[in-house]
């Protein structure tokens, strides 16, 4: 018998108590989890695909409360301790130097509350009296903090708060994928075997509803339908004549061209929507009614809205005709609705950029950009953004309450009207939810530079979201009967997030490297680009350091860096092409091992039915 040492034991003891100690605060920390008792709750009542929907927006809950207290951190704590004289700190203002007067200039669009349907005008699109408080980029027109020891830089500060909201949101999503992915792949199976796992080791445990428990298993039914269907589909297509492949091909090429169609139509729409509010949006307020002015205003909001409102429709129309597998149609029809709701939002960031660096009269030659019509042009992408947010949150509001629940009462009340209960109640759409939602972050990524408080108001949107579509779902709708798994809700989520997140960075690099920035207002009016603090900041490091870095940013640096990346990326692909041709082997052997144990037996049966025989 082999005996441990003291040292062994000593350091096995306090290896399992460590355990235990992680496992309790583990435990601890679960019971502080925002909404862990509603979204248990809603898990009974309803399954885990429309579990994962709410954990999901718990998810971007904190990730928005991590950003703004990343700002917050970085750049309104020293502008508020040197105000409020909580430090002895000072201001450094920025110096206006080597810069024409004209430039400087930046006169406030709105000169006070005449009217008080003016100061509502305000409060919804950022103008005003919120033009030149915290909330948006013209409020730090400040070069830094003077502390005792050391001036703290606020344009490097605002800028690597920028990099870091966006570096820390992608690190957070494709760690939470990930996971997704792992199971995915791990249910990469073969359609026997899908069949066997519906049937066997379909069943969600964790409800309890007995309406819930029908759903489940219609939602089952469904899933089983819908894999024959795809596999009538697939051997419709091994079947197929040459000519019928081309007519399909044909088909699919002009629904298509109308796609496309659709697409161009909104993306002008809403460039001319974004022209005409833009080139209307500086009459003073007294000269328009109240109607009139918050319309001009909300008119690149409302187009967007209506666009993504109209666009789903007319695809899960067009998908019909194309001849796909029912999976394949939820995929591509999601897919072509994430694009259209995110690719608004850069049309819109696009159609401002181009206005701001393009002037009729060449005045853009004195300061770089349209400073006549856009003096502080990082303040007005920032109310557009702010706009869009407060927008699509009186959109949510007004659809549960104005929508569903009088649909709900409807329904419930006058079930006698054959035309109502044809209509039916609200579907709790797991995907339109989605698409809702991080429509909403890739806003609020976009816009936090430009808007710093605005990760807290979208904080605070999806706080109040949360609690209007659970009363949603729980009172006006009806879970929808095409039910998804936790595992792949969470993966597809994090996908859609990934690609919102994406289409974020591509506007927000433009702007802070190739626009010039504002010279009248915020921390960069002393350099050409947003981007050119670095440089400068790079400049005053010492001679080595400043080699390392010129040396690791250059190309030839990059290019073997490059070609590295690239071959440890192809070594683990073809790893798993390893590992996946051993699990088909594996599971060959298997599938052999049991023919052999059936043979086995049946030459056992026959064995022994020949002893009979002789014996008898």
């Amino acid at each position: 018998m082999k005996y441990l040492s003291e040292w062994d034991q000593w350091k096995r003891y306090s290896s399992k108590s460590w355990k235990r100690f992680l496992e309790k605060a583990h435990e601890m920390t679960t019971h502080l989890e925002l909404w862990r008792k509603d979204i248990r709750s809603i898990e009974g009542k309803f399954g885990t695909g429309i579990q994962s929907y709410f954990s999901f927006l718990r998810f971007l809950v904190v990730l928005n409360l991590v950003i703004f207290l990343i700002i917050f951190m970085l750049v309104l704590l020293p502008i508020l301790l040197t105000k409020y004289k909580i430090t002895n700190s000072t201001f450094v203002f920025v110096p206006f130097k080597d810069m024409d007067i004209e430039c400087t200039v930046y006169p406030i669009s709105s000169p006070g509350l005449i009217y008080f349907y003016s100061f509502i005008i305000d409060l919804l699109s950022g103008t005003g009296f919120l033009e030149k408080t915290s909330l948006f980029y013209g409020h730090y027109t400040i070069d830094g903090v003077k502390f005792q020891n050391f001036t703290y830089d606020l344009p490097l500060a605002y800028l690597i708060s920028t990099i870091a909201y966006l570096a820390l949101s992608l690190l957070w999503i494709v760690k939470r994928s990930v996971e997704g992915f792992k199971i995915n792949l791990i249910r990469s199976e073969e359609h026997f075997q899908s069949y066997c796992n519906k049937i066997f080791a379909g069943w969600d445990f964790c409800i309890t509803n007995r309406s819930m428990a029908e759903l489940k298993h219609s939602s089952l039914r469904y899933e089983l339908r819908a894999d024959l269907e795809e596999e009538r589909i697939r051997q419709k297509i091994a079947e197929r004549t040459s000519e019928e492949t081309i007519r399909i091909y044909s088909l699919r090429l002009f629904l298509n061209c109308i796609v496309l169609a659709v697409l161009a139509a909104c993306f002008y729409a809403i460039y001319l929507a974004t022209t005409f509010s833009q080139e209307h949006m500086k009459k003073e307020i007294n000269k328009m009614v109240f109607g009139e002015n918050l319309l001009i205003l909300y008119l690149p909001s409302i187009v967007i809205t209506l666009a993504n409102f109209i666009t789903p429709i007319i695809f899960a129309k067009i998908i019909h005709y194309e001849d796909y597998s029912p999976g394949f149609e939820i995929r591509l029809t999601i897919l072509r609705c994430v694009f259209m709701r995110l690719a608004t939002i850069c049309v819109l960031v696009f159609t401002l950029g181009s206005k701001i660096t393009s002037c009729g009269d060449n005045t853009c030659e004195l300061c770089g950009y349209n400073q006549k019509l856009y003096p502080c042009w990082e303040t007005q992408v920032g109310q557009e953004m702010y706009k869009l947010m407060i927008f699509d949150f009186i959109i949510i509001l007004a659809v549960t309450l104005f929508v569903d629940f009088p649909r709900k009462l409807l329904v419930t009340y006058c079930a006698s009207s054959k035309l109502i209960q044809c209509w039916g109640q609200q579907e709790f759409a797991i995907p339109d939810n989605v698409l809702g939602i991080v429509y909403g972050q890739t806003i609020c990524w976009i816009g936090a530079f430009f808007s710093p408080l605005l990760p807290a108001i979208a904080t605070l949107k999806f706080i109040i979201t949360f609690y209007v579509k659970e009363l949603s779902l729980l009172y006006t709708c009806r879970p929808s009967p095409r039910q998804f798994r936790a595992s792949n809700s969470n993966f597809f989520f994090l996908l859609v997030l990934l690609i919102g997140l994406c289409l974020a960075i591509i506007p927000l690099t433009i702007s802070m490297s190739r626009i010039p920035s504002s010279k009248a207002c915020g921390p960069f009016t002393n350099f050409n680009t947003t981007w050119e603090v670095i440089p400068q900041t790079v400049s005053t490091f010492p001679s080595s350091l400043q080699t390392l870095i010129h040396g690791v940013t250059s190309e030839a640096f990059a290019v073997p860096f490059f070609m590295i990346i690239c071959l440890v990326m192809f070594y683990f692909i073809a790893l798993a092409g390893a590992h996946k041709r051993v699990v088909v082997q594996l599971r060959e052997q298997l599938s052999l091992e049991s023919r052999d144990k059936r043979y086995l037996i049946q030459k056992l049966t026959e064995a022994q039915r020949d002893v009979r025989n002789q014996l008898a």
